[in-house]
């Protein structure tokens, strides 16, 4: 169309192909909006100061002579907004960025409007001091700009109505363990003005809105520097999915003869009056969903929802996560009191992450009658295309519940885990992206996650080590991943515009640990939180290992030289030449030294520093993946880390590279037995995985699921040749395996495999690749290459 802007494709039509997906973000932008001010004001209440608890509802009412099929608006608000036209849910946002990095969410609302007088409407909140980490915010507002001249009609100025919803008051977190997701609420449904979305709603004694400053993109900032308090950018990812869900069961409940009907939602469930009542019910797997409640009469009825991961024993425990017996429920709480009335829907500001929600129910003089209490998922709109079958059908128990802690932990950006935090940490985002890279094919995540990194860096040279976030924290181990996730995508995608942008980023990450080389040629004294994994050893502190903080530690000075080898490997393909000579030089240095004093030739093995008493999984895995040691001593220095009980293991999280060092030292087929502990996790009746062995703060946590990965790139075998996926290498490792199948979806199709042991050393079977791809599959020595369509293997 003229004058549009076409947009990112890729994001536009993942929303279109998904139905369950409430509106559609479109890609026609004004040139106009994004190179001047906006005409449209940031708006908010005239009686607040705009850094306070609150929620508030804004609509504007206006008519149309013609509804034509485009009409498009773009909005966006501080900390969040939930969007209706004529009355009906539309949407909700905007995707957290920072206030440079400010979303807006462009939309059609052409299918919700009609001819006449219409009314669009937004419930606004800011939960202040208490919001999630993730939200990172200014003061309350809202903003909506039409498109063009057709659209203006509907731009946010003093003529929007605002009225603050006094039906909402902020509930903190009790309970132990790091949480920042926000509060629970606490809703008096007797003052909610219900109805208020609704054009016939009569708004006499609401409010107009006070005008703050016009929107404002990067392009139209100019002369004399000032920055307006949000950069206003257009949404790079897709909408989250919405779709309706029941619970699974009733587990327990002091109401007897609770029938079908209401699990189901087809039969209301009466609570007499006077009445205290408890219901626990049980979701079957966890879940992140809008919790929504329809119910009708109940006048001052107390409904408490408490919603859950798992239950705890009389000890603090949540052992099998499947039981209920003996054990009690805690955590985020929400409230509502009825004000009485028919057919009420509540449902929260904010999503929750539950298994089971309790219900503990009050009622005074008026019976309360419950039509439906269910609930409806969200999360990144992933679609699962890759499959992984094998003889070994655990492996499939394993598959699913890993890639349900993706979709757990994917939302408008990645984080580590739903229940607690919410925030996108780059030591479990490298895993996610390359999980879901793997299963759906979609590196639009990946790509957001990266920039998103990128944009948090400090003046020191860092990376903040998650982000978006409100409070600044510094993990520099994290700084060295983000390189290694640039790099990931690089071998994936190969997007040569945007990886090229991020160079000078890696270029200070590299500069701040090369600036703390000391006298030994190893890293000496580091500052703030030098985080590897959270290892329960006396020798590591808050997850800390030995010479981190004050020198010298084996493994941080080799995941420096880790991140330097892939970083020269950028650095020389986009052209930085001496650059990548210089970190090759360096690298060398480093693995000398790290050799020389961390060494223990009566162990065969690194120790954790110079000092040599004390030795890690960690430190040796990376001596393996950088090359210290030679290499036919690879696979012995391996089978002593595993074997040996003195030393530090492993948790989940850094089982990812101890599992890319057995590829390395060519112990990949044990890699199937190393599953022992996601297997007992599955015995533990979790239905996703934990941040740590029990006992554990979080049930579902992102650098859990790395064996999805594994399955498809170790055990299948598959993994790009060259830069950008242009070819394709193909090294299954069965172990103990009879036969494995497989498929990754591809820029240019599908890659599948379906191989079967052939006697004791042979291999049958076929490949499948797309025709444009070329590729090389390697077994036990032999090589064939592979051409586009089918190939048939068969190896004795």
């Amino acid at each position: 169309m003229k004058n549009t802007l076409i947009f990112p494709l890729l994001f536009c039509l993942v929303v279109l192909i998904n139905p369950k997906i409430s509106a559609q973000l479109v890609d026609e932008i004004s040139p106009n909006l994004l190179v001047n001010p906006w005409e449209a004001k940031w708006i908010t209440h005239p009686d607040i100061l705009g850094n306070e608890y609150g929620v508030y509802l804004f609509r504007k009412s206006f008519e149309l002579d013609e509804v034509s099929s485009e009409f498009i608006v773009h909005i966006s608000a501080d900390n969040r907004y939930k969007l209706y036209v004529n009355g009906t849910y539309v949407v909700n946002g905007p995707a957290v960025g920072d206030l440079m990095h400010w979303n807006f969410e462009s939309l059609n609302l052409a299918p919700y409007l009609k001819e006449g007088k219409n009314v669009i409407a937004a419930t606004v909140w800011n939960f202040a001091e208490q919001r999630p980490m993730a939200n990172i915010s200014h003061s309350t507002g809202l903003i909506v700009q039409g498109n063009s001249d057709k659209e203006s009609i509907v731009n946010s100025t003093k003529d929007w109505k605002v009225k603050k919803d006094t039906s909402y008051s902020p509930i903190p977190y009790v309970g132990s363990g790091y949480y920042v997701v926000g509060p629970g609420e606490e809703f008096k449904s007797i003052n909610h003005p219900w109805g208020w979305e609704h054009l016939t709603f009569n708004t006499t004694d609401w409010k107009n809105a006070k005008e703050l400053d016009n929107g404002r993109p990067l392009k139209s900032t100019k002369q004399y520097g000032g920055v307006p308090r949000y950069i206003l950018q257009p949404r790079k990812i897709p909408l989250m999915e919405e779709t309706p869900q029941q619970f699974a069961s009733v587990r327990r409940s002091n109401l007897s003869g609770i029938h079908d009907g209401f699990i189901t939602g087809k039969k209301t469930l009466q609570i007499p009056a006077n009445s205290k009542i408890k219901i626990l019910v049980d979701h079957g797997t966890l879940t992140n969903a809008y919790p929504t409640f329809n119910y009708s009469k109940g006048q001052n009825s107390t409904i408490q929802f408490t919603f859950a991961e798992s239950l705890y024993d009389a000890h603090s425990e949540k052992k099998n996560r499947n039981e209920v017996k003996n054990k009690q429920i805690a955590g985020t709480k929400n409230i509502l009191i009825s004000g009485g009335g028919d057919n009420r829907t509540y449902t929260t500001l904010w999503w929750r992450t539950f298994r089971y929600v309790e219900l503990e129910i009050e009622t005074k003089e008026e019976p309360l009658l419950i039509h439906n209490f269910n609930s409806t998922f969200t999360g990144y709109p992933f679609k699962e295309q890759a499959t992984f079958t094998s003889d070994y059908s655990i492996l499939e128990d394993i598959w699913e519940t890993g890639w349900r802690t993706q979709r757990l932990c994917s939302g408008e950006t990645f984080f580590d885990c739903p229940y607690y935090e919410q925030l996108q940490y780059v030591g479990d985002t490298r895993i996610q992206c390359l999980v879901s890279s793997y299963v759906t094919g979609d590196n639009t995540m990946f790509k957001n996650a990266i920039a998103s990194i990128g944009n948090s860096r400090m003046p020191i040279g860092l990376t903040q080590s998650r982000f978006p976030s409100r409070e600044v924290q510094i993990i520099p181990t994290f700084s060295l991943v983000w390189i290694t996730m640039l790099h990931d995508y690089w071998m994936l995608d190969g997007n040569e515009t945007f990886i090229n942008s991020h160079i000078p980023g890696v270029l200070d990450v590299l500069k701040w640990y090369e600036d703390r080389m000391d006298e030994t040629q190893m890293l000496g004294h580091m500052e703030w939180w030098n985080f590897v994994d959270w290892v329960p050893d006396d020798n590591w502190t808050s997850g800390v290992p030995s010479g981190a903080q004050f020198g010298n530690s084996t493994i941080i000075s080799l995941q420096y030289v880790y991140t330097l080898q892939k970083a020269s490997e950028l650095l020389t393909a986009f052209g930085f030449i001496e650059k990548a000579r210089e970190y090759n030089s360096l690298a060398e240095k480093i693995k000398t030294s790290v050799y020389k004093n961390c060494f223990v030739p009566e162990e065969g093995i690194l120790a954790d520093t110079p000092k040599k008493n004390n030795f890690s999984q960690h430190a040796n895995a990376l001596g393996i993946l950088t090359n210290i040691f030679p290499r036919d001593e690879n696979k012995n220095v391996l089978n002593k880390i595993l074997r040996n009980p003195g030393i530090a293991k492993c948790t989940y999280y850094y089982s990812f590279y101890l599992t890319e060092a057995m590829e390395k030292a060519g112990m990949a087929s044990d890699y199937i037995a190393s599953l022992k502990p996601w297997e007992n996790m599955l015995d533990l009746g979790l239905t996703t995985f934990a941040e740590k062995p029990d006992p554990t703060r979080s049930d579902c946590h992102a650098w859990s699921a790395s064996p999805v990965y594994y399955f498809l790139s170790l055990v299948c075998g598959i993994k790009p040749a060259e830069a950008g996926f242009k070819s394709v290498t193909i090294t299954p490792n069965l172990g103990d395996l009879e036969w494995v199948e497989g498929s990754v979806p591809h820029q240019l199709g599908t890659i599948s495999v379906s191989l079967k042991k052939k006697g004791s050393d042979g291999l049958a079977g076929e490949i499948l690749i797309p025709q444009e791809l070329t590729g090389t599959f390697v077994w036990k020595g032999n090589k064939i290459t592979l051409q586009g369509g089918s190939n048939t293997i068969n190896l004795k």
